[in-house]
C-alpha cells in the first residue's frame, strides 16, 4: 500500500514513501527485499531480528 507521505524505515531510519506496515510500524522495499534474502547465517540476521523486535517491544527492545 502506497502513503502520501514519507515513513520512516524501522530498520535503516530512512525516509522512504515505498514499503510496507507492519501494525504501525514501517519498513521500507529496500530493507523489506535485503531481510528476504538474508540468509540466518548471515551477520546481518540478528541485527533483523533486533529491529524488527520494536514492533512487538517497543523502541527500548
Amino acid at each position: 500500500m502506497e502513503q502520501e507521505k514519507d515513513s520512516t524505515c524501522i530498520i535503516c531510519g530512512g525516509q522512504k514513501a515505498e514499503g510496507i506496515f507492519i501494525l504501525s510500524e514501517f519498513i521500507c522495499e529496500a530493507c523489506e527485499l535485503e531481510m528476504v534474502r538474508t540468509d540466518v547465517k548471515d551477520a546481518k540476521y540478528p541485527f533483523f531480528i533486533r529491529q524488527l523486535k520494536q514492533i512487538w517491544f517497543g523502541k527500548n527492545a
